[in-house]
């Protein structure tokens, strides 16, 4: 089990690349220990390191682990998102609580993996796509769905697997429409692991779909600790 480690961080960049969309780095004193897939809490009250922790909210980290920085991405919907677009600034220190989660320590064959993510979904995958750790999957299938073109705000991190040539289908939903689970499964079979990662009912359908047209339960991995 991973050891939970607080930090104290400062942000360092913060690119909001379009109305309510928000990418953060975060850099500390000390190293970030994570895993590829993990995520973190986030706190934006003043804290003294010791005492109860304050209101957070769980991101994914989009870094891969041998990155320097923790990059994360959020769409402010809610109360603390909200708070997090009018109180973050470059400068300012916030409280980081990690690693959580185990995505992709979970039991699974590293061949013939299918990596599926609806938007935002996608920055657990980044993680471990620009992992060293990547290089141990063999003939993985990438399929990505966002709104459109200028929603896909991950081109750099996505180069990794371009020039990896992996066989990767990016779909935008206003041109090709939305990502079919259906075609997904006639590509990739019955033997294939799964990762899916996106809204809570594009995981819930996709993951019941597969099921039920005899992918084994273990071999659907989920990100809905949301």
């Amino acid at each position: 089990m991973a050891i939970i480690k607080k930090y104290q961080a400062k942000v360092e960049q913060i690119i909001n690349p379009f109305q309510s969309i928000y990418t953060v780095t975060l850099s500390s004193d000390k190293k970030f220990q994570y895993l590829p897939g993990q995520f973190l809490h986030l706190a934006l009250d003043e804290y003294d390191g010791a005492g109860q922790w304050p209101e957070s909210r769980c991101f994914s980290m989009q870094s891969s682990p041998e990155e320097k920085n923790i990059k994360i991405t959020f769409a402010v919907k809610g109360n603390f998102t909200t708070r997090m677009k009018n109180e973050l600034y470059e400068g300012k220190e916030v409280w980081l609580k990690l690693p959580y989660g185990d995505l992709f320590q979970r039991n699974h064959d590293k061949k013939n993996c299918v990596f599926i993510a609806g938007g935002t979904g996608i920055t657990p995958f980044l993680s471990l796509f620009n992992s060293e750790e990547f290089n141990e999957y063999s003939n993985p299938k990438i399929y990505l769905g966002f709104r459109s073109k200028e929603y896909n705000i991950y081109e750099r991190e996505l180069s990794t697997i371009r020039n990896n040539s992996c066989d990767s289908s990016i779909i935008y939903e206003d041109v090709d429409g939305v990502l079919n689970i259906n075609t997904i499964f006639n590509e990739c079979g019955i033997k294939s692991t799964y990762f899916i990662s996106g809204p809570p009912i594009m995981i819930k359908n996709f993951k019941k779909y597969l099921i039920d047209n005899g992918v084994h339960e273990n071999k659907v991995i989920t990100d809905d600790w949301e």
